[in-house]
């Protein structure tokens, strides 16, 4: 009777934890992905459904209602293999900032080029921006695997970089803290007497000269670190910095750090000039934690003068979590904020969505694409459209309905079976398609000039 009684209680308990904490998902606004799946009221509660992206009372995936902008067609977002900024006149290039300093560095200019792109599990251990990252340096110059970060859990599996640290760094990330000065990698970490050692293993031509430059935050005073066993003394007084510990045509560095007031982020290569791609994926994310980060300290990373000539964003599988969710209302609102901070701190910096890549769940005893993912895919793309932002449709690319279960049947297979994330050979196939869209969009620029 007594453990009957428990048992009984358990289950009260655990279900007025459940229905208070959907509760306040409804009612105060709160978010948690995990929760979504279990909500226990989302089928009677008025959730805000807006055809209009800024008015969060009326947005309905099924209704979305797009806002004519003169010259632009919206219809083009579901063109596969195209980049757009929805200009109506498809013959002029999207991008306009980016291709006019691509066709600068083709013609001699010396410079750097940086990507930033940012991502979850699809681009983790450095898969499609790694082939991305080499057609373009193959292209228009530069060597160097760009930004990498002090720890990162696919140190053990990224190709393009050997990796080895102590295990006393602390860590503040996007899940264990809300500090507004972490980077673009979504961590800070602060060591005691703590080290790392990195070698960059995209680098063919040993002859050219690579800068090894520290990416960190604000110290009140000077910093001594030891770079190679050598002591160096660095004074990083902006919000970010990027300070160049050394160039040599070595690949690789070992950077020692006691000072644990010291904010870190990673260390960059980069050659002189150059195209560099820097990989930011953090596993299990939607992309809207980059709203923690402060709009000072973005614009701090911009005023450095090293900032990023294009900043692209491709989520949404972990937004795909539920198998019959169609209403992306939460995510809309809560991504265009981060459109519109990036935008501001960046005014130089052309914006790129890349939609979510397609994602199975089993449906009546078989694999099919996910029932909401063209909803989510036209959020994704009127979240562009609204922003002035450019789009490209990977989903439409890589085949459309079913293809990540087409590509997980392949032989050669080119996705895993969690029908969820291409393998390498998928994601150099993935990587490959966007490379000859953005040479297509530098085509049509180049044909302007004439």
């Amino acid at each position: 009777m007594n453990s009957n009684y428990r048992v009984q209680k358990f289950i009260l308990i655990s279900i007025s934890l459940y229905l208070l904490a959907s509760i306040a998902d409804t009612v105060f606004d709160f978010h948690w992905l995990p929760l979504k799946k279990i909500n226990l009221i989302s089928e009677i509660s008025n959730s805000p459904h807006t055809g209009d992206l800024n008015d969060d009372s009326s947005l309905n995936n099924q209704t979305l209602v797009i806002k004519k902008i003169k010259n632009k067609e919206f219809s083009l977002y579901n063109t596969p293999h195209f980049i757009t900024d929805f200009n109506a006149d498809t013959s002029q290039p999207a991008l306009v900032n980016f291709v006019q300093k691509l066709k600068k560095l083709k013609s001699g200019g010396k410079r750097k080029l940086r990507i930033a792109y940012f991502g979850d599990s699809m681009i983790e251990g450095d898969l499609l921006t790694k082939t991305l990252r080499k057609l373009l340096q193959d292209q228009f110059g530069g060597s160097g695997v760009g930004f990498v970060a002090i720890k990162t859990q696919d140190s053990k599996f990224r190709q393009t970089i050997t990796a080895s640290f102590s295990e006393g760094w602390s860590d503040e990330n996007f899940k264990t803290g809300s500090s507004g000065n972490l980077f673009f990698s979504g961590h800070l970490f602060k060591g005691n007497n703590d080290w790392v050692q990195l070698t960059d293993k995209t680098i063919s031509d040993s002859t050219i000269l690579i800068e090894k430059s520290l990416l960190c935050g604000y110290s009140e005073q000077p910093v001594s670190v030891t770079v190679n066993n050598q002591p160096l003394q660095i004074n990083p007084n902006a919000l970010f910095n990027r300070i160049p510990l050394n160039k040599d045509k070595t690949k690789n560095i070992r950077l020692a750090v006691s000072d644990q007031r010291l904010p870190l982020y990673g260390i960059s290569f980069e050659s002189e000039d150059g195209v560099f791609v820097d990989n930011f994926s953090f596993r299990g994310i939607s992309g809207v934690e980059l709203n923690k980060i402060d709009s000072a300290y973005l614009a701090s990373i911009n005023n450095t003068g090293n900032y990023y000539d294009l900043l692209i964003f491709q989520y949404g599988v972990n937004v795909l979590y539920s198998p019959n969710d169609k209403n992306f209302s939460w995510y809309a609102k809560r991504f265009l904020p981060v459109i519109k901070k990036v935008k501001n701190c960046f005014p130089g910096s052309d914006i790129l969505i890349i939609s979510t890549a397609d994602r199975a769940f089993r449906y009546d005893g078989e694999y099919r694409s996910a029932v909401g993912i063209d909803s989510l895919i036209k959020i994704q793309a009127a979240m562009a459209y609204e922003t002035g932002s450019n789009f490209y449709n990977q989903f439409e690319t890589m085949g459309g309905k079913n293809s990540i279960v087409e590509w997980a049947s392949a032989n050669p297979a080119k996705a895993n079976k969690d029908y969820v994330h291409p393998n390498a050979k998928g994601a150099e196939v993935l990587a490959s398609y966007f490379f000859d869209a953005m040479m297509d969009n530098y085509k049509k620029y180049l044909h302007t000039l004439k």
